[in-house]
C-alpha cells in the first residue's frame, strides 16, 4: 500500500516530490525496526495455521478437538469474565521465573547480562518472553476459531495477517472504548463456544449426513450480532452506572495476592451497618 500510494503520488505530483516520498518513507521504515516484533508473531501465527490445517486434512477428529477446546475457553471465559489476567496464568514466564536467574535491574537494551561471575536475564528479557508466549496463547484459541470459519488455509492467514495490520493506530482509537465494553467478555465466550459447537456439528456431519452443519453466513449473521448487542449493552450499562469498568477476563481464577492474604486484622474492612 505505501509503495502504491508513492507511484500515484508521484505520478500526480511530480517525481520530485515522489522521489522525496519514498526517501522519508524508507528513513521512517529505518527507524521503526522496533515494529518487526508484529511480524514475528504473524510467523507463529502462520505456523499454528499449517499446522492447523495439516492436521484437519490428516485427521477428522481434529475438528472435535478444536471444537471441544473452544467450548471448554467459552466457558472458562465466561466464569471468569469479571477478572483480570495476571502474568502469573502464563506457564512459560513462571517456568523462566523458577529455573533462569534472572536480575531486578534493566541494563540498556539488552536481554542478558552478567551479575558478578555468573549470566542472568534482565527484565527486559522476561518482558519479550510475555509478550511472545502470550500471543502463542491466544492463537492456540483463534486459530481454531477462524478455522470455524473457514477451511482454507489461504484465507485463514490473509486473515490473520490483515487483522494484524494496524494494531497500534486501532489500540489508540479505541483505548478508552474497551473500558466501557463491560460485556465485551461475556460476547466472546459466546463467539467460541457457538464456532466451538460449530466444529463439533461438522465433525458430526462427517460421520454422519443426518447431523445438521451451521452455515458460514449464519455464523458471520450470529457473530456480527453478538457483537452488536454486546456493544449496545455495554453502552447502556455505563450510562446508568457510570463507574462500571470492562474487564479482560480470564481462563483461570486469580489468586489473592500476599499483601491481601496478610492483611492485619485491623485493617480490615469494617461494618458499614
Amino acid at each position: 500500500m505505501a509503495i502504491a500510494f508513492g507511484v500515484v503520488f508521484g505520478t500526480i505530483a511530480g517525481w520530485d516530490h515522489g522521489s522525496r516520498y519514498f526517501a522519508g518513507w524508507v528513513v521512517e521504515k529505518s527507524l521503526s525496526i522496533d515494529n518487526l516484533f508484529v511480524f514475528a508473531m504473524l510467523i507463529l501465527r502462520v505456523t499454528f495455521i499449517v499446522i492447523g490445517a495439516a492436521l484437519l486434512a490428516a485427521f477428522s477428529f481434529m475438528f472435535l478437538l478444536f471444537g471441544l477446546l473452544l467450548i471448554v475457553t467459552a466457558v472458562q471465559l465466561f466464569r471468569h469474565r469479571d477478572e483480570d489476567p495476571s502474568i502469573e496464568d502464563n506457564a512459560i514466564v513462571r517456568f523462566a521465573r523458577r529455573h533462569l536467574p534472572f536480575t531486578e535491574q534493566y541494563d540498556g537494551d539488552r536481554l542478558f547480562t552478567r551479575d558478578g561471575a555468573r549470566r542472568v536475564a534482565t527484565p527486559l528479557f522476561l518482558v519479550l518472553l510475555t509478550i511472545g508466549s502470550t500471543d502463542i496463547l491466544f492463537a492456540l484459541d483463534s486459530i481454531p476459531a477462524v478455522f470455524g470459519v473457514t477451511e482454507e488455509p489461504y484465507i485463514v492467514l490473509t486473515a490473520n495477517a490483515f487483522a494484524l495490520l494496524g494494531l497500534r493506530a486501532l489500540f489508540f482509537l479505541v483505548t478508552g472504548l474497551l473500558d466501557r465494553l463491560v460485556y465485551l467478555s461475556t460476547g466472546l465466550a459466546v463467539i467460541l463456544a457457538f464456532i466451538g459447537v460449530k466444529l463439533v456439528l461438522h465433525f458430526g456431519h462427517l460421520q454422519q449426513d443426518t447431523i445438521p452443519e451451521i452455515a458460514t453466513a449464519t455464523s458471520l449473521g450470529v457473530i456480527v450480532a453478538v457483537l452488536i448487542i454486546t456493544t449496545i449493552a455495554s453502552v447502556l450499562k455505563t450510562r446508568r452506572d457510570p463507574a462500571a469498568r470492562a474487564h479482560a477476563g480470564t481462563l483461570r481464577a486469580q489468586r489473592a495476592s500476599p499483601d491481601e492474604t496478610r492483611r492485619p486484622a485491623d485493617s480490615a474492612p469494617r461494618d458499614r451497618g
